[in-house]
């Protein structure tokens, strides 16, 4: 499970989303082999009970849980923090200032400021001193670049200390440019090709979710340089392939 050490080493990871809050499709996704699971609370019904009966399904499997925050706010992130999570993808980080405050609540005093509590992450009270130093080196941030603000401060976002990944995010990338839903307009594939190089620059891993179940799609964005790939979800996983077995079964009666 160390998957801080192989983003560190900008190796190619594939996770996937989770939207849908039945133990069953977390074990199965994780037994599928995807390097990560996103755990999203911010376009999803996951409450936060759910999320920590997926994180311990999780844990079981080895598969790193992320958790996608509802914003970036302090008393969140702790509380997924505190429920086990590996980590927290960050939405709308539009400035390093931003990414530096996400740092701040996963962490510690005294590199963060981070609140001391005893849940399951700590072992109930039992493991806090063991926590704390597997948040050291284990602990994932990821930001979430969505914002044509993030990507004129991209190089200082991106060299915060402390930020393992990122991701772009590029149906709000479009909005935030005045041409929502235009993913392939000039100018947001050059804002996306932006982001890379510095991503490049920087030596941190990320990426773009793609979220059509499509292989061909995904080896499209390896090939351009992204190495932290979010592939499809759970519920179009399910929808696809019903549709697709379906209309291949009435075709052939």
């Amino acid at each position: 499970m160390q998957l801080k050490s192989k983003l560190a080493r900008s190796e190619l990871t594939i996770g996937s989303w989770i939207t849908l809050g039945h133990p069953a499709i977390a074990e199965i996704m994780a037994s599928a082999g995807f390097d990560w699971l996103v755990l999203d609370m911010e376009h999803s019904v996951l409450e936060l009970g759910e999320v920590q009966t997926i994180i311990q399904v999780l844990d079981k499997q080895q598969c790193p849980a992320i958790v996608r925050l509802t914003s970036n706010q302090p008393d969140q992130i702790k509380r997924v923090m505190d429920a086990g999570a590996t980590g927290v993808m960050v939405p709308m980080v539009k400035s390093a200032a931003d990414a530096h405050a996400a740092i701040q609540s996963v962490y510690y005093p005294p590199r963060g400021q981070r609140g001391v509590g005893l849940a399951r992450a700590q072992g109930y009270g039992a493991s806090f001193p063991e926590y704390q130093r597997w948040l050291e080196k284990n602990a994932i941030v990821v930001v979430m670049i969505e914002h044509v603000d993030a990507v004129n401060d991209i190089d200082a976002i991106l060299s915060v200390p402390g930020i393992d990944a990122y991701i772009i995010g590029p149906y709000d990338l479009s909005g935030s440019m005045g041409r929502p839903g235009e993913l392939n307009h000039t100018d947001v594939q050059a804002a996306i090709e932006l982001v890379l190089r510095a991503g490049q620059r920087a030596e941190k891993p990320g990426g773009i979710h793609v979220i059509e179940p499509d292989p061909n799609a995904l080896q499209q964005r390896i090939r351009s340089g992204f190495n932290f790939l979010g592939y499809t979800l759970d519920i179009r996983i399910l929808d696809s392939l019903c549709r697709n077995h379906m209309q291949t079964i009435r075709s052939s009666l």
